[in-house]
């Protein structure tokens, strides 16, 4: 690992990389998780019907710009989250670890999960503000809206109109849901990762390289969509929420299960699959790399004594 400056840095570069090949299919998955809001079964809508079919109506009625709406809010988010995701949770772990069992290098699966779950939450904290603009942005069509429509021409004027309207308590709506969300799916995809590629090295006697790192990548990006998509629905559905609509996380749970039927929490699973596999991989597979240009970076500039200590 680089110091934990430098995994930050390269996490946040390698979430950016992914996040620009992944962005329409974040926008088709919280339009089909807002489609038919706490409407009935036979009533709801169904303007984009998958991933695929999705991406082709929106680039059809409101072009390239549409599909790619809110991407700048997008790469500050996922420079946070990925940021502190991949730079907090090696030294948290190594601390944790040497603590209980007296050696950094020992591995634990609850440790490990410990620290991917705090890792996230700490970058949802940081990033919710973001993708709270984010959510409102992508759901945003002059065509074919779905759920709350909010206009804002651009991410700085989505980010005033929230501040001047309902302070800052009002930037981090929904904040809780983000952080359990986040908390799901983080708690399992680096200790996924980590699980799989020691298990390919062991057993099918890869080495250390792009193949490992794709396959690796694989498992945890699938584990991490089935961990995460229910509260992700629920997220994108009280940062798009006016007024109070919602008490919380659970009163939305319940509100959504009771009107549109269990699934309904499953709603944009395989447009959000198809964004996170490719998502996991790439920033996953990235973060290696630029890990890797980040200690070349830190073992020329800084002193050896400074690299010792992280």
């Amino acid at each position: 690992m680089s110091t934990t400056a430098g995994a930050f840095i390269a996490g946040g570069i390698a979430a950016c990389g992914a996040v620009t090949a992944t962005h329409p299919f974040e926008t088709v998955k919280i339009r089909m998780q807002l489609q038919g809001e706490l409407q009935d079964k036979g009533h709801q809508p169904h303007h984009y019907r998958g991933p695929l079919h999705g991406v082709s109506v929106i680039v059809r009625n409101e072009g390239l710009r549409g599909i790619y709406r809110g991407i700048g809010c997008a790469y500050i988010y996922q420079v946070l989250l990925n940021g502190c995701r991949l730079g907090f949770y090696e030294p948290m772990r190594d601390a944790l670890t040497t603590l209980i069992f007296k050696d950094g290098k020992t591995q634990s699966l609850g440790v490990n999960m410990f620290c991917g779950a705090a890792s996230g939450v700490m970058g949802a904290a940081a990033g919710s503000p973001f993708f709270l603009v984010k959510t409102r942005l992508q759901s945003y069509s002059p065509f074919l809206p779905v759920g709350t429509q909010h206009r804002y021409r651009n991410a700085w004027d989505g980010l005033t109109q929230i501040y001047r309207g309902e302070g800052v308590r009002g930037l981090y709506r929904g904040v809780g849901a983000a952080m359990i969300r986040t908390g799901f799916g983080s708690s399992v995809q680096l200790p996924t990762y980590f699980f799989a590629k020691r298990r390919l090295q062991r057993h099918l006697g890869m080495e250390e390289g792009a193949p490992l790192h794709l396959a690796s990548s694989t498992a945890s990006g699938f584990v991490v969509c089935v961990v995460m998509h229910p509260p992700d629905t629920i997220m994108s559905r009280m940062y798009n929420q006016n007024g109070n609509l919602y008490a919380g996380v659970f009163d939305c749970l319940a509100k959504t299960i009771k009107t549109e039927g269990f699934f309904a929490i499953y709603k944009g699973f395989l447009p959000h699959l198809a964004r996170i596999l490719p998502h996991t991989i790439l920033t996953l597979t990235l973060a290696e790399q630029t890990n890797k240009l980040v200690r070349k970076l830190e073992g020329r500039f800084l002193p050896s004594a400074a690299l010792k200590t992280v």
